[in-house]
């Protein structure tokens, strides 16, 4: 009888909770904020915030039960927990911003559809999408982002309020303060202390107010908050393309959190859970949920890596976002403070694209080029949001979106440079002078 392996390996019933309660310390800041980002975004009322809330707390839960637990092909069985993703937030709120929620949420299940579909092309589809072109990616959708919340804190006439830009400035404040004094999960969660110091800063001063939802009872989520779902497939392509590259990341989740990982059979399990409950968030109105490595810092401090605990924790998120309180209150939150918390996550996400091409670009001009070109090409309708407006629709669609130009233009580059290095390597034999021709290979890459 094989042993079995760390993950697989239980634990007293006595221990799960107070382990899984840290998991669900760590987590339960990526759900609120995002709920935050959107009810903003949206300008939704409580009700709708509050069953939104409801939705994500509630399918972060269930997707963390399903990769912990794993059945028939779902979920890799490994201690893994599920979110809303940051980048796929951003994506959200962008298609939802330029086409409407309903088009958001059509978009969300064609990427799901999407990614159910590609898994068994795993080995090949990941190769497309190496970390220079997911770090153009994360750094445009950052970029792209910060815009919008501006945007949103700004208002309809363009200038903000005083009151407004100090009740965002507190949030940044109380949140920087919070990530250089706590630890542990206390310091992965100070967004959320942020948004509360924030908070608690405006009502003291008379700069915002906190107005919780009304109603007792149990918080359940709602279906089709926005209404019917309406399927554009060039608005939905920023989300069908990250919805792509999540295999790229699902594989280094997978390396990270496994003892023994054998990627070719459980990142498909990793990335059809993924896909399953995004499918059902495109229902209740969230964006896509994706496998985080939010858990992969306690599971190496407390040197537990057991899934079952991790299923624990998605039990408990389950529970707290059936709380009516807890659902109710997040929707009456200050707009302005909720959109500080925002200029923090998408400046982090900026941030994290920086770092991702700093580490993955090489010295050569091939990779420099293909990076300058592609953020050109990508910040282009950022700079210039009218830039396009003569082209056909799902061209402008296309083009105006900074996140897919960008993209599509560092997938292309690479591909075309990868191509020539090939076409150099196989011409340097016959050259007459074969130490300059492979000088020359060598320079290009």
């Amino acid at each position: 009888m094989s042993t079995p392996t760390v993950e697989d390996q239980g634990l007293p019933l006595r221990r799960l909770p107070p382990l899984a309660l840290q998991h669900v310390l760590a987590m339960v800041a990526t759900p609120v904020s995002t709920v935050f980002l959107v009810t903003a975004g949206l300008k939704l009322t409580p009700g709708q915030s509050a069953a939104l809330l409801s939705g994500a707390l509630v399918l972060s839960g269930a997707g963390s039960l399903l990769q912990s637990l794993g059945r028939w092909g779902f979920g890799a069985r490994l201690p893994f927990v599920m979110l809303p993703g940051g980048a796929a937030t951003a994506l959200f709120l962008q298609i939802a911003h330029d086409h409407g929620a309903a088009v958001a949420s059509g978009s969300v299940l064609l990427a799901a559809a999407l990614l159910l579909a590609v898994t068994p092309l795993y080995a090949r589809i990941a190769g497309l999408f190496p970390p220079l072109v997911t770090g153009v990616t994360v750094l445009l959708v950052g970029i792209s982002m910060v815009r919008v919340t501006a945007q949103l804190l700004a208002g309809p006439g363009g200038g903000a309020a005083s009151g407004a830009l100090a009740t965002a400035a507190s949030t940044v404040a109380v949140t920087l303060v919070a990530r250089l004094l706590l630890r542990g999960a206390w310091r992965q969660s100070a967004v959320l202390v942020g948004l509360a110091g924030g908070t608690v800063i405006a009502v003291l001063t008379g700069l915002g107010r906190l107005v919780p939802a009304t109603g007792t009872g149990f918080a359940l989520p709602r279906l089709l908050p926005y209404g019917t779902p309406r399927f554009d497939l060039a608005a939905a392509l920023p989300l069908m393309l990250f919805s792509l590259t999540s295999l790229a990341e699902a594989t280094g989740q997978t390396a990270l959190n496994s003892a023994t990982p054998r990627l070719g059979r459980d990142v498909p399990r990793v990335a059809r859970a993924d896909a399953l409950v995004s499918l059902f968030g495109g229902l209740l109105g969230t964006p896509p949920l994706v496998t985080s490595s939010e858990n992969i810092g306690i599971n190496r401090l407390t040197g537990v890596r057991s899934r079952f605990v991790t299923a624990t924790a998605g039990a408990l998120l389950i529970a707290v976002g059936l709380l009516s309180p807890l659902s109710r209150l997040v929707a009456g939150l200050p707009p302005a403070a909720v959109a500080g918390s925002a200029l923090v996550v998408y400046a982090l996400i900026t941030a994290m694209g920086v770092e991702m091409l700093g580490r993955s670009a090489g010295s050569g001009s091939s990779d420099t080029l293909v990076v300058g070109l592609a953020l050109t090409v990508g910040l282009l309708p950022v700079v210039a949001p009218a830039l396009y407006g003569g082209f056909p629709d799902w061209l402008r669609t296309v083009l105006g979106s900074g996140v897919v130009a960008g993209t599509l233009t560092a997938v292309a580059l690479r591909a075309l440079f990868a191509a020539a290095r090939l076409t150099a390597a196989s011409r340097a034999p016959s050259s007459p002078e074969p130490a300059e021709a492979g000088t020359t290979c060598g320079g290009a890459g």
